[in-house]
């Protein structure tokens, strides 16, 4: 096992030699809303745009909002000239998870470094998740609309299926529980209408797939989550390493891909209790996929600080205070024993036996109770095993939000926010 203090981006140089052969690179966070988890994120990240060649950046977003921003970082056409006009659309709570300063500045650096860049070595940006049926049907209409106006039978068929509930599509997953309400059949339908204009077209037309594809995943997801339990989370997780799989794909051979996404989704599910309740997550997948050796899974955390996270489900954000770790955590060891920031890199012989025991390891997600820290946000984890590094931030400060309008609320994810 590796240490190494960070004061500068350049110490993440043994972590960089560490990732030089993955084909995937996924860097988590212990909080969606830390402001120094996605500051040394996106140093990471930057450094493995410039120096080893990524193709693109895949986050735990929705993709028609996060089309956008590629549009903008890769200066396509009719895309926004200022990354921050494409962040505004990003308007479903919560939508600082996204749109903040953080990934502002990020998304900035990475238009002017692929404006002077060739257009087929430019690096993207892409949304991973499965929430955007409206929006996503709404983008499939426009595209048919111009490219295959036969095509729109299809559409309108899956359209007049989900009208009856709106925008409240869990509504659609409760009645969903009687046979004759599901539309299963219509979406099928019109995932294989879009499916077969990839074959042959550009990046138009890979748009729409996915955005198909999203819809598909969200009528699985809203039925699974009338149910409860792990199964609207598997669903999830595994639309999100499908969509990985077609991005490398797009790409080309030997593309490479960086996703960003909280811990729970990008460390190895096995490595956790959460194996135990039936779930799975990208890391995984990911891993059984690709290989252990083809993808690199790091993890942040840290022991004390401010977040910006809701008390409840849907309402306004606030500033928090995180509490110290728990005594026995992996957060109150490394506390212990690490400088105010370090990264680990996992390997070898010699590493202590504790990062292969299992201890608990902190997850806040968008909702949050500092005073729940006494019996909850601990997952049982075998960090070693759980992942391939572990970024260390000992005091962490709020995320920055941008201003936004949330117009679009989604029912609670399964475990609570993540």
């Amino acid at each position: 096992m590796l240490v190494q203090r960070l004061g500068t981006p350049g110490d993440f140089d043994p972590l960089l030699s560490r990732v030089r052969g993955a084909r995937v690179v996924m860097i988590g966070e212990a909080t969606h809303g830390s402001h120094d988890y996605y500051r040394l994120r996106e140093q990471l990240t930057r450094r493995l745009v410039a120096e080893q060649g990524v193709d693109f950046v895949a986050v735990e977003g929705d993709w028609p909002a996060c089309d956008r921003v590629h549009r903008s970082v890769v200066g396509a056409p009719g895309g926004a000239p200022d990354p921050r006009t494409a962040l505004g659309c990003f308007t479903r709570w919560p939508t600082w998870m996204w749109a903040n300063a953080e990934v502002d500045r990020f998304c900035r650096w990475l238009r002017a470094w692929n404006l002077q860049r060739p257009e087929g070595e430019r690096t993207g940006f892409h949304g991973l998740d499965v929430y955007s049926l409206g929006e996503s049907m709404q983008a499939i209409f426009d595209y048919l609309g111009e490219e295959d106006p036969a095509a729109m039978e299809a559409a309108q068929d899956a359209y007049r299926c989900f009208e009856p509930y709106g925008g409240r599509v869990e509504e659609y997953g409760a009645a969903s529980r009687f046979v004759s309400a599901r539309c299963e059949e219509e979406v099928v339908r019109l995932l294989a209408r879009t499916r077969a204009h990839v074959l042959s077209d550009g990046p138009e037309a890979f748009a729409a797939w996915q955005n198909a594809e999203v819809v598909a995943g969200a009528e699985r997801y809203y039925r699974a989550m009338v149910h409860g339990g792990p199964d609207s989370w598997n669903v999830r997780d595994i639309h999100m390493a499908d969509t990985l799989d077609r991005l490398l794909d797009r790409y080309g051979p030997g593309a490479r891909g960086i996703v960003w996404a909280h811990n729970t989704h990008i460390g190895d599910a096995r490595a956790t209790d959460m194996a135990g309740d039936g779930m799975v997550n990208i890391g995984q997948l990911a891993r059984e996929r690709w290989g252990r050796d083809a993808v690199a899974l790091i993890g942040l955390g840290g022991y004390r600080g401010t977040v910006i996270a809701a008390p409840h489900w849907g309402s306004p954000a606030e500033v928090m205070t995180v509490p110290p770790a728990r005594e026995g955590s992996v957060e109150h060891r490394l506390h212990e024993l690490l400088p105010e920031r370090a990264v680990l890199v996992f390997g070898g012989a010699d590493q202590p036996a504790w990062f292969t025991g299992v201890a608990d390891h902190r997850a806040i997600g968008v909702v949050y109770d500092p005073a729940a820290e006494r019996w909850g946000n601990y997952v049982p984890t075998r960090l070693a095993d759980r992942y391939d590094a572990f970024v260390w931030c000992d005091d962490s400060t709020a995320l920055h939000p941008l201003p936004a309008v949330t117009t679009v609320g989604e029912l609670e994810t399964y475990p609570s926010g993540l």
